[in-house]
């Protein structure tokens, strides 16, 4: 006859331990208001030491909950893994949901139709309790999609259409608008941009940033290149720019990884950065402070904007009232790759 194991503790244990209610070892074991202080500390040294975990599967079972939460992301896997952005904020994300005993289904699709129909089977399928809608689009048709499915959710940053789902309100135009004003106060008149794709949001704002900030400082925008956030299309932008009669003497770029390519392709070019070209990135990855030069960047956090995001979609799913959250402005990082431009030649 084959041996049984110990069997796992449940809630009733716990309980019977801490001398207390089953419901309030719910509440102190879900982080949920009801019990004293005094008393949630003694139930979760409680748990513990009976080496307690949550079934999700009885959870879900009694909730009718998944206590699972969806991120689809609609872009190329190895752009996915060689932007920093992503790992960043997944891993703030997942730092909130561990602490709250929940787990995240991610999936990575190849455009905006796989993504729609993505969310529609784990809206159908019940896999998930809500989403994070991220890479937010000029008139972005998922919106009203997660509407009509009844799928919570919380947007990285503010859609420009009409929408009753909480916002991170993550705005990248004051750290466009610091790189910009640098440069120009070094006395740059030539200033390109290298932008991410103008279809997402934010590759429109940084653009949109760059153009008013040029207007504000009495300048004319210099040429602007799309690109699509890649180390090789930062690499074929900076070499279009570069490749003129009259190339610019600085570029703002959308994020750090085209900047740093821009900043090889320079090199590659026998041009001085910063002697004789100023570069700006967008993020502040932990590689920007250890290239040579060093890059001036607009400092973000992913991990913090992911960790919010999930608190903000928890608390939705739990029934709280979901408000936009506030971030604060991204602050220009000044290092080696920016200087005054060279001096003109007589």
């Amino acid at each position: 006859m084959p041996r049984v194991g110990p069997s796992r503790p449940t809630i009733t244990d716990v309980a019977k331990a801490a001398g207390v209610s089953k419901g309030a070892v719910s509440f102190a074991l879900n982080g949920r208001p009801g019990v004293a202080e005094e008393t949630r500390a003694r139930i979760l040294a409680v748990a513990a030491s009976l080496g307690w975990t949550p079934s999700h599967r009885a959870r879900a079972l009694s909730a009718s909950r998944a206590f699972s939460v969806g991120m689809v992301i609609a872009r190329p896997p190895e752009l996915l893994g060689a932007d920093p952005f992503y790992p960043s904020f997944i891993a703030g994300v997942e730092r909130t949901l561990s602490d709250r005993g929940q787990s995240l289904v991610l999936q990575v699709v190849p455009d905006l139709s796989a993504e729609e129909a993505s969310y529609r089977r784990l809206a159908t399928a019940e896999r998930v309790d809500g989403v994070f809608v991220l890479d937010l689009r000029l008139g972005d048709p998922r919106i009203a999609l997660l509407a009509e499915l009844g799928l919570p959710a919380v947007t990285i940053g503010r859609p420009d259409v009409p929408s009753n789902h909480p916002a991170l309100l993550v705005d990248d135009r004051p750290g466009v608008t610091a790189a910009v004003t640098h440069l120009a106060g070094l006395g740059h008149r030539r200033i390109a941009h290298v932008s991410g794709p103008l279809h997402f949001l934010h590759g429109a704002v940084r653009r949109q940033a760059w153009e008013q900030a040029l207007a504000a400082a009495g300048l004319t925008p210099g040429p602007c290149v799309e690109s699509d956030f890649s180390a090789a299309g930062g690499a074929q932008a900076t070499r279009a720019l570069l490749d003129t009669d009259d190339p610019p003497t600085a570029i703002v770029y959308g994020n750090d990884l085209m900047a740093i390519a821009g900043l090889s392709v320079a090199v590659q070019l026998g041009i001085k950065v910063p002697d004789e070209l100023s570069i700006t990135g967008f993020d502040d990855t932990e590689l920007a402070g250890y290239v040579t030069p060093t890059l001036t960047t607009v400092r973000t956090d992913p991990f913090g904007w992911g960790r919010a995001a999930a608190d903000a979609l928890l608390d939705l799913i739990d029934g709280r009232p979901g408000a936009d959250l506030p971030t604060p402005p991204a602050p220009l990082v000044v290092r080696g790759s920016t200087a005054p431009p060279p001096t003109p030649r007589p």
